[in-house]
């Protein structure tokens, strides 16, 4: 129904009338008011393991279409969204949020916002970051694409050459009748992605960039907070096995990130580092039998190169490099026993062409090594993407 239902809107957009009745405002109107914009990004991707000892079939994905429109109220009002396919049978909302510019430092904004961590999360349209797949770190430690429904405040002020993000989100789903972190997704499978999503306790993100330093921009962002339980809903105040109960079924988060981003005569250099600090896990992997780190920690950093960026063509050749590490189970509680499976690091070597703004054709090897194996996995990938 949810399939069905995006089509026919999507349709209805982008019927003649409808076409024709945006061109007709923006012909009356020269300025951004009264404007709809369209946009999109996608990703196609080819994955192939390979083995000397075992054969293994490729994978050949559709990974995402992402479709964005955005309107303009008046001069201080606006709303932005991004509808997402998956896998081609997937539909999500991916943002949705209106924003209300206060003054020159200050905008709010509320709806369903992007949590302000790391580089890719907020920016991860397929032609802007090296490699075929988002790096690991962004998957596993940073759980992209993470977005929650909230409001807060965003600004620029340039005199500091400062960027600055603060929202009170909800957070989280870390338990609905059985515990969703784990050891091996960390707190991915409790992204609520703002679909009935509930709320117990607000958490708070923000992020500071500071882009004073000519072509590099640094960022500091931060996570603070509790998942949610659905035990809390209709809890009586005054029964403390119930509260107990309640209790035993959150966690607590601490999340800090850092993130540097060079640019320079065609070199591109970026790293992050992420470190999450979870509490109360022995009680929630006790309640909830589960296995869910009290530490996870991730890194990674990149080198680049357009060969093409003084030949005075519109296209890039970018050659890069990337060091990466994570862990899941970086700390564990006493009754956790750290997986070492977990512990992974991968060298990723790869080429990207981009023949126009927006274009990219990608491809890449990646060597996975995990602790306590003397066996490295190996990977190819192929992948084109777009943004327009």
């Amino acid at each position: 129904m949810k399939n069905q239902l995006t089509i026919i809107i999507l349709a209805l957009l982008f019927t003649q009338p409808a076409l024709a009745q945006m061109m007709q405002l923006q012909k009356l109107n020269q300025s951004d008011v009264g404007k709809i914009s369209l946009g999109a990004y996608a990703q196609i991707d080819y994955n192939q393991p390979i083995s000397s000892d075992i054969r293994q079939n490729g994978k050949i994905d559709v990974h995402r279409l992402v479709m964005t429109m955005g309107y303009k109220f008046n001069k201080r009002t606006k709303f932005f969204t991004e509808i997402e396919y998956e896998h081609v049978k997937e539909v999500y909302i991916e943002q949705a949020f209106l924003s209300y510019k206060i003054n020159d430092f200050i905008n709010f904004k509320g709806g369903l916002v992007l949590i302000p961590m790391g580089i890719i999360n907020e920016r991860h349209e397929p032609n802007i970051f090296n490699g075929v797949e988002r790096p690991n770190v962004d998957k596993y430690i940073i759980p992209t694409t993470w977005r929650e429904v909230g409001a807060g405040f965003t600004g620029r002020i340039d005199d500091a050459s400062l960027k600055y993000q603060i929202y009170l989100v909800n957070g989280f789903n870390g338990y609905d009748g059985s515990a969703k972190l784990n050891g091996s997704n960390g707190l991915r499978k409790g992204r609520q992605k703002g679909a009935e999503s509930y709320i117990s306790a607000p958490n708070l993100s923000a992020k500071v960039d500071y882009y004073g330093f000519g072509n590099l921009k640094l960022g500091l962002a931060t996570y603070l907070g509790n998942t949610q339980s659905t035990l809390y809903n209709g809890l009586d105040k005054n029964d403390e096995a119930a509260i107990a109960a309640a209790d035993s079924s959150v966690v607590g988060i601490r999340m800090v990130g850092a993130d540097a981003q060079y640019t320079k005569a065609g070199w591109q250099a970026r790293g992050q580092y992420i470190l999450t600090s979870l509490s109360n896990t022995e009680a929630y992997n006790a309640f909830g039998n589960s296995d869910v780190g009290k530490m996870l920690t991730g890194y990674y950093v990149e080198l680049g190169y357009d060969v093409l960026h003084n030949k005075k063509v519109a296209s890039a050749l970018i050659p890069f490099a990337r060091y990466e590490h994570y862990n899941t189970h970086a700390g564990t509680d006493e009754i956790t026993t750290a997986n070492k499976a977990l512990n992974k690091t991968e060298l990723i070597f790869g080429l990207g062409w981009k023949p126009a703004s927006g274009a990219i054709v990608k491809g890449d090897y990646q060597i996975i090594m995990t602790e306590g194996s003397d066996s490295p996995k190996y990977q190819l990938n192929f992948g084109v993407g777009l943004s327009f």
